[in-house]
């Protein structure tokens, strides 16, 4: 392990400065170097790119729309503002564009079964479908808690044919899918492939998700241009694990003078145990293989979270999220559950979108940004999901605020 790279993937071992690595039982190294070899030959096999590019475009629906919030920019009086409408790809979310590079990844290593983690839903819903179109076995790993909340979700991947694991231990949410998905996969690695959903987890995991991922920001990035000859002044994203916010940062990282925001779960307070901001509040720990921001107690053991959003009440982030945050690259804030209804329901009113309570968080901190800046400047939001698996529950939430 090197503490003191200056740049991403430095030591070639899978770093970010000081963060990532493999923290792994012996039983998953090898598979984790079999992945990391095919993903390495895939990125630069043409015939690879190919058919990734026609499965975004035919299945995921890609390229994703720019939309200019022409009456919410009116209302909020300051920069304009923009969406990334990644809700509108297939499936409802950025989630498939991991998912069906990471079951050609599968195909490539000759493995015919997946499995994965899901909180939301929307991951277990990209994978389910990914699995589906390629004729793959798929089991999902999701909290009773998240199946009780995303009832809709568990029946859109039992409907294309995969199997809802429900996890009974701990808070029954996103960290204990995450921990019952990889206990599974130490059992049965020499034929399953683990679709890990975010930018998390041990090498080569955050820099292959972040790379499926990055069609996000190159698409926006070439859209922007078009649309006003220029880039945004501030990009905002929501960061659970982090890796809608990763694929639209990352391809305009190093453009300076773009501005970027990562809105982690505030929830309830920031008492212990009523948030997820882990880049807010957390410190540097070692959680599902790799070594990135943390929450934890003083002795280590990880610590209890709580968000509105199933798909963000996480208690640690992808490292490459951890090295932005210490250098200075991404500013990373909070937004409570209720600042996220509001912004839920405001988007719904000006423009008739309704977005994923995971996307409100993201949607209430680019209100804030485009509030304080004038209106020749440009604020654009990663609006990673669309809202319709959380209606039951926003239905409920508003009936007890009336």
């Amino acid at each position: 392990m090197t503490d003191n790279n200056d740049t991403p993937d430095a030591s070639g071992e899978g770093y970010f400065g000081r963060f990532g690595g493999q923290f792994v039982p012996e039983t998953l190294v090898a598979a984790l170097q079999q992945l990391d070899t095919e993903f390495t030959s895939a990125m630069s096999d043409d015939s690879f790119l190919d058919e990734l590019a026609r499965c975004n475009r035919e299945i995921g629906g890609r390229p994703s729309e720019l939309y200019f919030c022409k009456r919410l920019t009116e209302q909020i009086g300051g920069a304009k503002i923009y969406l990334k409408r990644e809700d509108m790809n297939h499936t409802g979310a950025h989630k498939i564009n991991n998912t069906l590079g990471q079951a050609l990844l599968c195909l490539r290593m000759g493995k015919k079964r997946v499995i994965a983690e899901t909180g939301a839903g929307q991951h277990g819903v990209a994978t389910a479908t990914a699995a589906a179109v390629f004729g793959l076995e798929c089991a999902v790993y999701m909290g009773t808690e998240d199946i009780r909340r995303q009832s809709l979700n568990v029946f859109r991947m039992k409907l294309l044919g995969t199997e809802v694991v429900p996890v009974t231990s701990g808070q029954r949410t996103l960290k204990d899918a995450c921990n019952e998905a990889l206990r599974e996969w130490m059992s049965s690695v020499e034929g399953t492939h683990y679709i890990l959903g975010s930018v998390t987890g041990p090498h080569p995991f955050p820099t292959i998700v972040r790379e499926f991922q990055s069609v996000i920001g190159r698409e926006a990035r070439a859209q922007m241009l078009e649309a006003e000859n220029r880039l945004p002044d501030v990009i905002v994203a929501c960061v659970g694990g982090g890796s809608n916010a990763a694929g639209i940062f990352a391809p305009m990282i190093e453009d300076a003078e773009v501005a970027m925001v990562g809105v982690e779960a505030g929830g309830r307070s920031m008492s212990p145990g009523d948030h997820a901001a882990t880049l807010c509040v957390g410190s540097p720990g070692v959680l599902h293989g790799s070594l990135s921001y943390v929450l934890q107690d003083e002795d280590g053991q990880t610590a209890d979270v709580h968000s509105i959003s199933a798909g963000l009440d996480y208690p640690g982030v992808g490292p490459e999220h951890s090295y932005w945050k210490d250098t200075g690259r991404v500013q990373y804030t909070n937004c409570t559950d209720d600042e996220a209804m509001d912004a839920l329901v405001t988007l719904s009113r000006t423009e008739g979108v309704i977005p994923a309570l995971e996307s409100s968080h993201a949607v209430a901190e680019a209100i804030k940004q485009a509030a304080k800046l004038d209106s020749d400047k440009i604020v654009l939001i990663n609006l990673s999901g669309r809202g319709d698996k959380d209606c039951n529950e926003i239905q409920e939430i508003l009936a007890r605020k009336e």
